[in-house]
């Protein structure tokens, strides 16, 4: 299946699961079907089924993966069709706000056989409690990642000249982006990636096939936050559509910019997820912030790095218990779902959606 995304509405951080999906809500499309339905029900393969359909059909197919395990998929959106599907349970729950008219529920316990389930009711509980409490250990381990990450941020940031930045954006804003619209622009915002049972993760692949143009900012302490947003705010004024990326590990702040008309975008490369394609400019803002450290300074850095690596580790290891124990929990409740009956109304609603075009 050929996609021309891959993105995130969720991510793992230390605030525990934070969430993007409500903009399919406000997104005003035609026609979102939210999936209410248990462990193993077959979401994530009605889903698929559908995207592959719609796919080789020729449509524009953007695939938002799950935070927790990135082979899954939490939804699948047709921007053509103004239409999307999208998993609505916990711990990314959906409600409709225009019921029928804008979305409406597709309930697929339907599938499931009620009575075979009940009957493994003390495995489904001891799987459910193990994984959750795994997602809690993760947690645990990122808020603590997460708090000396920003140690480190604020000794750099305390000693750095980050008004040179500051001039950076607005140089690159005359270049790439001069002019005000007669209507301003949009903000979209997605994740490219974040912490998975896998580890950490970023889908490049997503802005090398929107943006042939790529400006990498080499940047270990997360100085660059505040250059995108007046990067992204320039490209609004401009009367540009914008996918703007929050950071997964800090979601309040920006991490990537994509700006798809003019092919451009703004990219946070690092020492653990470094950008692997030819940037089309460099900015090596790590290189102004050491540049004004002490011996002493940069051995502390290197020390809290070390921390947070193992911490992050940590929580890796936490994720994949997670994956396993969502994996048995799944195994008990397969053998009483109806896939037949789940591929039966993928193919059904697939065949709607194309008798839209």
């Amino acid at each position: 299946m050929k996609a021309s995304a891959h993105i995130f509405l969720g991510a793992n951080s230390g605030e525990g699961f934070y969430a993007l999906y409500d903009q399919l809500l406000t997104a005003r499309l035609d026609d979102l079907l939210i999936l209410k339905g248990g462990p193993g029900c077959g979401k994530s393969t009605l889903m698929r089924s559908v995207a592959e359909s719609l796919s080789a059909a020729g449509e524009e197919t953007i695939l938002i993966h799950c935070s927790g395990d990135p082979d899954s998929l939490d939804g699948v959106i047709f921007p053509a069709l103004r239409t999307a599907l999208v998993d609505g349970t916990a711990p990314h729950v959906l409600e409709p706000v225009y019921a029928i008219s804008g979305e409406r529920y597709l309930d697929l316990t339907r599938f499931y056989d009620i009575e075979g389930v009940k009957a493994q009711r003390g495995a489904v509980v001891a799987r459910t409690d193990e994984y959750r409490a795994a997602y809690r250990e993760a947690y645990h381990a990122l808020r603590a990642a997460n708090a000396v990450s920003a140690y480190r941020r604020s000794q750099v940031r305390a000693v750095s000249e980050l008004d040179r930045l500051s001039r950076r954006a607005e140089g690159i804003a005359r270049r790439e982006l001069r002019g005000a619209a007669a209507q301003p622009g949009s903000v979209q915002r997605a994740f490219l990636g974040g912490q998975t049972h896998k580890g950490a993760l970023c889908r490049f692949d997503t802005v090398d096939a929107l943006c042939p143009r790529v400006y990498v900012l080499c940047d270990n302490y997360g100085l660059g936050a505040q250059m995108l947003e007046s990067l992204c705010a320039a490209a609004v004024r401009a009367g540009e559509p914008v996918l703007l990326c929050p950071d997964p590990d800090r979601p309040e702040r920006a991490q990537h910019l994509l700006i798809p008309r003019r092919g451009l975008a703004f990219v946070t490369s690092t020492d653990r997820l470094p950008y692997p394609g030819k940037p089309y400019r460099r900015i090596r803002i790590d290189a102004l912030a050491e540049g004004t450290l002490t011996r002493a300074q940069k051995g502390t850095l290197r020390f809290c790095a070390r921390i947070e690596r193992a911490l992050r580790r940590e929580a890796t290891d936490a994720l994949a218990h997670a994956k396993q124990a969502h994996d048995a929990l799944e195994a008990i409740y397969h053998p009483f779902v109806d896939f037949d009956g789940v591929s039966a109304l993928a193919a059904q609603e697939a065949q709607r959606l194309l008798s839209r075009r």
